[in-house]
């Protein structure tokens, strides 16, 4: 008796302990304002709430231009920029909270991007590189000719493909997709911090 048992326990335990894959819940956004609940959480703006402050801006629109939406104020919060040179990956932080993620292209072996803690010193809506003939829009140089910015555009008008993002392949430069470097340029001022590792 004791046998069968113990055989029985042996095929329905596992059985127990199975299941249907499961389904992630999809994110809740209780006010329908863009933003999770859970990052109404961290930003500490009310789930409830589509414009916490009550200045006219929906909460998601303010942490996406970085203001703070807590507050009817103009100040903007804290935001940051990390580049993963090994990952090939930018993380954007708003008041240290990620925000986004982008897939990069840095500088290949022969040409690293340099690694340290840094500035954006400057922008510049479309800049010309001298010393390799051609444009790179949306540029906001961070040391030396290094800087953030779009594929380039040769003179000719050819644009780096995306399928150089993830791939160290530029001249030292961190170079951005089509869409995130308009992004990133529009919402980030010099002064902000870049960290390159």
């Amino acid at each position: 008796m004791k046998h069968k048992l113990f055989i029985i326990l042996l095929v329905v335990t596992p059985l127990l302990f199975w299941a249907a894959p499961s389904h992630a819940a999809a994110p809740v956004d209780s006010d329908k304002d863009g933003l999770t609940d859970d990052m109404e959480l961290k930003f500490g703006t009310d789930p409830n709430n589509p414009d916490t402050d009550g200045d006219g801006f929906k909460d998601l629109r303010e942490i996406d231009w970085a203001y703070n939406p807590l507050s009817t104020s103009s100040d903007k919060m804290s935001q940051k920029i990390e580049i993963n040179l090994k990952k090939q990956k930018m993380s954007y932080f708003v008041n240290g909270i990620l925000w986004k993620e982008f897939k990069v292209s840095t500088g290949k072996a022969s040409k690293p991007t340099p690694k340290g803690d840094f500035k954006i010193r400057n922008k510049v809506k479309k800049a010309w590189s001298k010393e390799y003939g051609l444009w790179m829009p949306y540029w906001m140089g961070v040391v030396g000719g290094v800087g953030i910015h779009e594929l380039p555009i040769w003179p000719n008008g050819y644009r780096e493909g995306t399928n150089h993002l993830g791939k160290p392949v530029s001249h030292g430069c961190v170079r951005l997709g089509l869409k995130d470097a308009p992004y990133l340029f529009d919402r980030v001022d010099p002064g902000v911090s870049v960290k390159i590792y």
